[in-house]
């Protein structure tokens, strides 16, 4: 299985969320005589980028695309993959010498863009994003930084299991009474009907389904206590309390996808980064994808991405935009998804994605109305507090989970202001 910084708070795949497997650092320099661009001096530079690398492949793939750029600007590129890289940057940045280029997860942006750590560039970008992306890394009214890619939930089905049930393409979940009925027709003795994982980065599906979400759009209040988002948590409850849903753990699996590929669940709520771990570690397990059924106010997933940081103190700023620039271009952002399965972040890529890719049209899809995470600085102890209510939901109290969480969100962000 493959990790990646999209793929929040837990295992391997191939997208982005966790920070990755330490791969050690690496140099990709490639100097050239040819004329400088708009985006180089007169006299060459030298940058430096720090990933978080989800394996071999992304990190082939990126040194790839930072030596075409070298090659053809007359710079060099030193391409560096961290072990840890919020410490790693937040070393370099109290150090005063962070790299020109690196990975922002978006969980970690409104912490940097607050301390002034991230230069905000997003104006000098030539690609048109995906607005759910570019408003997550949005900040103060500014843009910052270029979505590097992304990944969205949906539901992933046993085709099997599915048919052996007697279910056909037309019993696929358009809304949560389905998803209850499939899940109930689909457990049994062997397998549970559906896994999700125990914490808002699974079950915070449902609450977008309801209409709710931990604050409001432009993260200036908290709305985490409210009738939407306790349904939500009423639902998932109650799935949790009738057996026909489980969280990974009651499966004796480390995520969703384990839980699926050892055929213990039935449907999974997972990320894109799932087929990698289908392709490499369960490839005798048949499935299909669908987008997440529909809660009260209509469909609902989360994002998980990052973005393109260039550092405020940096010393080759016009040379870094120009680097991000080529590296979500069109053709690059679809070498990078041929390389190591991501997802394009520009509405121009996307449209070659999903002709490319028709089997992740639900992934894909999910991009324009997904929920990036909450942009507050200094938010996650709230988001780790809530999680811990989520791991004891089928036998808590969903209104005192929220309760707590808005007490919880309404300090920290006054502390954040």
């Amino acid at each position: 299985m493959r990790l990646r910084s999209a793929f929040p708070m837990i295992v391997a795949s191939s997208l982005t969320l966790i920070v990755a497997t330490g791969c050690g650092s690496s140099t990709t320099t490639t100097t050239s005589t040819s004329p400088a661009t708009s985006g180089s001096a007169a006299a060459p530079v030298s940058l430096k980028v720090l990933i978080a690398s989800s394996g071999d492949a992304e990190t082939t793939a990126v040194k790839a695309a930072a030596a075409k750029w070298a090659g053809t600007t007359g710079n060099s590129v030193e391409v560096l993959v961290a072990t840890d890289i919020n410490q790693e940057l937040g070393q370099a940045f109290a150090g005063g010498n962070p790299p020109d280029v690196f990975y922002v997860d978006a969980g970690k942006f409104a912490d940097y863009a607050k301390a002034g750590s991230l230069e905000p560039y997003g104006d000098q970008l030539t690609a048109e994003f995906v607005p759910a992306l570019k408003q997550t890394f949005t900040f103060g009214g500014k843009f910052y930084c270029a979505p590097k890619d992304y990944s969205t939930l949906a539901l992933v089905i046993n085709t099997k299991m599915w048919k052996d049930a007697g279910l056909t393409d037309a019993d696929v979940p358009a809304d949560w009474a389905a998803l209850e009925a499939v899940a109930t027709k689909l457990t049994n003795k062997d397998h549970v009907g559906l896994v999700v994982g125990n914490t808002r980065d699974r079950v915070g599906a449902f609450m977008r389904q309801s209409g709710g979400w931990f604050t409001n759009p432009d993260a200036t209040s908290i709305t985490t206590d409210t009738p939407e988002n306790l349904a939500a948590l009423d639902y998932v409850k109650k799935l949790l309390a009738a057996g026909v849903a489980k969280y990974p753990k009651a499966v004796d699996a480390g995520w969703g996808g384990e839980a699926f590929g050892l055929q213990k669940a039935a449907m999974v709520i997972e990320g894109n980064w799932i087929k990698g771990a289908m392709k490499n570690d369960f490839s005798k397990v048949e499935y299909q994808v669908a987008e997440l059924p529909a809660g009260p106010a209509g469909k609902g997933t989360l994002l998980f991405t990052q973005c393109w940081g260039v550092a405020a103190a940096g010393a080759n700023k016009p040379q870094a935009v120009d680097l991000v620039n080529a590296l979500t271009s069109d053709d690059q952002q679809m070498a990078f998804a041929e390389g190591f399965g991501v997802m394009p972040s520009s509405q121009s890529a996307q449209a070659l994605y999903s002709a490319k890719y028709p089997t992740d049209a639900a992934f894909i899809a999910g991009g324009q109305y997904g929920q990036g995470p909450v942009a507050i600085p200094g938010f996650a102890p709230v988001l780790a507090q809530f999680d811990v209510g989520l791991d004891a939901l089928a036998t808590g109290d969903p209104k005192k989970i929220l309760t707590e969480t808005q007490t919880n969100g309404e300090a920290a962000l006054v502390d954040s202001q």
